[in-house]
């Protein structure tokens, strides 16, 4: 009987994932939203291998040098040059490594501690639950860039502060997400039995009800991950993100502000970049959302 249990799981695993993926494909955005996603992860891992340049490397003689099919350009630099001479293109290359470096802690501070917190809510009930619950609505009330500016303030401009920041402001909607999604396991019969046979408290949060609690905490893991990028940016354009000389794409847009109307590329560029990869995110996070949600399969 046990070989028959372990050939069936063998097969539900594969077959859960053919049928995700047949959800996930039917939407075409999500696909292309997938596709931008993978390509900016292998640029990021291989920028080193896949820039022309140094990023921080100045070429005094080719100071805001336009793009190579534009009066002026040359091939040595494809997008053309910054007000200090570096190469563009490299600092794009490079940027995506900042952004991704970003998205993935800024994810992995804000998911980790807000699952815990949540399921720690969900579970406890009771004074523990509303207290929980009301710091988490004192977070929400704030505007989360201001709120984010605040703490950026307090702790001192910096791209690691900045991730911080970011991270202690998404970190509501992960908490209130698996509180709900919590509530919502716990009259299932699957947990009562899994009480009856005496299951302790930490197997009944972290092995029992977790792992059906992970659909929405996935989807709103991809989406918490373009907002990263996009208040990482918002940041650095202010001046308390990421550093000059940094190749941050926020940073590059604020060093090249005063420069956008004789040299469109300085800021162009960045600004599409930012936009590409939070848009394909977004993409691909409705993707998700369509392919795990079961009331979304239903319908």
């Amino acid at each position: 009987m046990s070989g028959a249990d372990s050939t069936v799981q063998e097969y539900s695993r594969p077959g859960q994932f053919k049928e995700f993926w047949s959800y996930f494909s039917e939407n075409r955005g999500a696909i292309v939203g997938l596709c931008i996603f993978v390509v900016f992860i292998i640029i990021a891992l291989f920028a080193d291998f896949i820039a022309p340049h140094s990023a921080t490397q100045q070429y005094r003689e080719a100071l805001l040098q336009p793009p190579f099919w534009q009066e002026g350009g040359t091939t040595q630099f494809l997008l053309g040059t910054d007000a200090v001479g570096r190469d563009m293109l490299s600092r794009l290359i490079h940027g995506a490594r900042y952004s991704f470096f970003i998205g993935m802690v800024v994810v992995v501070i804000s998911a980790g501690s807000g699952v815990l917190i949540g399921l720690i809510a969900g579970f406890s009930r009771g004074w523990v639950d509303t207290l929980i619950m009301r710091l988490m609505d004192i977070l929400l009330a704030f505007p989360s860039l201001l709120l984010a500016l605040v703490m950026v303030a307090i702790l001192g401009p910096s791209l690691m502060n900045a991730m911080i920041a970011i991270a202690i402001v998404l970190q509501p909607h992960y908490v209130r997400l698996t509180r709900a999604a919590v509530l919502q396991e716990l009259p299932k019969d699957y947990v009562t039995s899994a009480r009856v046979v005496g299951a302790s408290k930490a197997r009944l949060m972290f092995v029992t009800v977790l792992p059906n609690c992970l659909a929405p905490i996935i989807v709103q893991a991809a989406l918490s991950f373009s907002t990263a990028i996009l208040d990482a940016a918002a940041l650095g354009f202010l001046g308390l993100g990421a550093q000059p000389p940094t190749p941050e794409w926020g940073t590059m847009l604020a060093d090249s502000r005063e420069f956008v109307l004789r040299a469109w590329w300085v800021v162009t560029f960045p600004g599409l970049a930012i936009l590409i990869n939070v848009l394909a995110i977004n993409l691909m996070g409705d993707g998700l959302r369509d392919a795990l949600d079961p009331k979304l399969k239903r319908s």
